[in-house]
């Protein structure tokens, strides 16, 4: 026999008035797309998810969402997932009215989508998964408008993309010469000069013109206006560099390439707050790893490598031909330092200089006295 049905009673709710809410509540987790912003708003404090929304990308999406945010709360900080060819022009809308940004790398939202308690995966997840990972890491690099930092590491990005096309042409063109047997012995690097390149063209031109020394003659050419144009930019680079950030090159080992990554990846020193910050941005600090009364460290493999790698150029040509920089070396050896652990311990110390230097720059140029060209910061300390 079915029981008869009671009715339910709901249970009345525990607590008070909603609490009073404070400074920098919530964090708007935004997963940028070509065609789609997908923003999700969370509590700071409980990281409890407020609103979601998506909007087309372009300015009148951009005016909805702030919009949008503004009404969720006074105070709110914005986390974009740090895909710049598709978040930049977003970023720079939100810095002009004012809004604080910080950038996500991708893969700090990829831990906390793997971490959260939801599966699957969409964009609305994803900017959810941003949210909380500018929670999790207060420490974020935050974004500001770009200034001549940023014509520099375009010039240097086209350059390096550049430098890649040429080399596979380059590969493409030593099997053509290989297989029509002009008795040429090209050495390494030989196809970046000039003289190896007319000298291989003279070869070719005294050939029957089949298809293959036409195409030959061909990536020949454009090797050569490959150099020509990587060349170009180096010395616009150069230029810039010696207006922009003179001490940087008069660093020993710091040439114009490295000045230039520098520069373009750290973008703008003001992000970071110490030196440690930079060197933690570009992997050049190392990772604790004690245990009990065993203290010890370890290589990071994280952060920029870019950086990284710029940093590394300088120790290495530091440790080989400059005295100050080889008797450190050698102190950290005769400590029981191997050489790979002494040259990480001076890439940290580079990562200080470097910091010192780029923050000496920017308050010269934003003193009043910038336009003096007398009154460059003096670049002490270098190591």
């Amino acid at each position: 026999m079915t029981p008869p049905l009671r009715p339910v009673r709901r249970r009345p709710v525990v607590g008070g008035p909603p609490r009073e809410r404070g400074p920098e509540v919530i964090v708007i987790g935004i997963d940028p797309h070509k065609r789609t912003h997908s923003a999700a708003a969370v509590d700071k404090q409980t990281g409890e998810l407020r609103r979601e929304r998506t909007v087309r990308a372009g300015e009148q999406g951009h005016e909805q969402l702030l919009a949008w945010a503004r009404m969720l709360d006074r105070e709110r900080l914005w986390a974009l997932e740090d895909c710049r060819h598709v978040s930049s022009a977003f970023e720079r809308f939100l810095l002009g009215h004012g809004e604080r940004v910080v950038r996500v790398p991708p893969r700090l939202m990829g831990e906390a989508r793997k971490g959260g308690r939801s599966y699957g995966k969409s964009d609305a997840i994803d900017a959810l998964a941003v949210a909380r990972a500018a929670l999790r890491e207060p420490e974020l690099p935050v974004a500001f408008l770009a200034g001549s930092e940023r014509e520099i590491r375009l010039l240097s990005d086209h350059r390096e993309d550049l430098v890649g096309e040429r080399t596979r042409i380059q590969n493409r063109l030593r099997w053509h010469l290989h297989e029509l047997e002009l008795e040429l012995d090209i050495p390494a690097g030989a196809l970046d000069r000039r003289c190896w390149l007319d000298r291989i063209s003279r070869r070719l031109c005294r050939l029957e013109q089949t298809a293959q020394v036409r195409v030959a003659r061909e990536l020949a050419g454009r090797c050569r206006a490959l150099t020509r144009r990587i060349t170009e930019l180096e010395r616009e680079l150069e230029t810039l560099l010696e207006a922009e950030a003179p001490e940087l090159l008069a660093l020993v080992g710091c040439g114009t390439l490295t000045a230039a990554k520098l520069v373009g990846e750290v973008a703008g020193v003001h992000r970071f707050a110490d030196d440690a910050k930079l060197a933690k941005h570009g992997g050049a600090a190392p990772l604790p790893a004690s245990s009990g009364a065993i203290q010890r460290h370890r290589l990071n493999r994280h952060g920029n490598r870019q950086l990284n790698c710029a940093l590394h150029r300088i120790a290495i040509t530091q440790g080989r031909h400059h005295p100050p920089a080889r008797a450190y070396l050698a102190r950290k050896e005769a400590e029981g330092k191997s050489r790979r652990e002494a040259l990480r311990a001076l890439k940290r110390h580079l990562a200080r200089v470097v910091f010192r230097i780029l923050t000496a720059i920017a308050e010269h140029n934003s003193s009043p006295t910038a336009t003096s060209p007398n009154a460059r910061p003096a670049a002490a300390g270098l190591t």
